[in-house]
């Protein structure tokens, strides 16, 4: 079974438009290639109830959470509450947090750092090379700061351990529009039920109008298609894939 994931972007910044939420986008890539199948992705705001809310329904459907933003000493750094909640877990402090954050400091901490050494009831941390402060990890749920040079950082770090059976993947590139192939593609993605068959226009693309993209953890049933639609869709719409090799 392939690993289904549910990423969770907590701010209020991204909400509002004033920050660009970089972390979708960065994580969807990154379990792709690590075989993880991401299955939704949801932004949501610096909410207690709304995390807690966003949690339960997560836990319910998925095998991995992954949550970004919300973690730090200001008030609006509410998403340890917010899992706790959803979790039906109390906030503890953790001592090992504390001795990192006492390292952190030449003197004692100002009162609100120690905000950063809470964590949900039963976490467990994980250490690994180069990072100074341990991912935390409560169950299948991982929680990732939102700054995302310090996010991608722990990311990094850590995303081995997500590693699976990789998925497959072939590209055809069309001169023609989805309208001429359509019957094809239903054809062909009724009759290999494992392969995740997508068609993407291209607009304002001189070499091409249409990518086709044929995904699965089954090499056979990529290749098996991929010589199906070759077969059936116009050779003189199909163009050369070694021209594209590296798209």
């Amino acid at each position: 079974m392939t690993t289904r994931a549910e990423i969770l972007v907590i701010g209020n910044e991204i909400l509002s438009g004033k920050v660009t939420d970089e972390h979708s986008g960065f994580l969807c890539r990154e379990f792709r290639s690590l075989g993880v199948d991401v299955r939704r992705t949801v932004t949501l705001p610096d909410e207690i109830e709304a995390i807690a809310e966003a949690v339960r329904q997560a836990w319910t459907r998925s095998d991995l959470i992954v949550s970004t933003g919300g973690i730090g000493p200001t008030h609006d750094d509410v998403t340890i509450a917010g899992v706790a909640m959803g979790l039906g877990r109390p906030v503890v402090r953790n001592s090992t947090l504390e001795s990192v954050i006492r390292q952190m400091y030449d003197r004692e901490p100002p009162e609100v750092v120690w905000r950063l050494a809470d964590v949900p009831e039963g976490a467990e941390l994980i250490v690994a090379d180069g990072l100074r402060v341990p991912v935390v990890r409560v169950g299948k749920l991982y929680l990732f700061p939102g700054v995302p040079e310090i996010f991608r950082r722990k990311f990094d770090a850590i995303k081995a351990r997500f590693r699976e059976e990789p998925f497959f993947l072939r590209k055809i590139y069309l001169t023609t529009g989805e309208e001429m192939i359509a019957v094809t593609l239903d054809r062909v993605a009724k009759k290999f039920p494992e392969l995740l068959l997508g068609s993407y226009p291209a607009v304002n693309r001189p070499d091409y109008r249409v990518l086709l993209t044929l995904e699965s953890k089954n090499a056979a049933v990529v290749d098996d298609a991929y010589r199906d639609l070759l077969s059936s869709l116009p050779c003189e719409a199909v163009l050369p894939l070694e021209e594209y090799r590296a798209n």
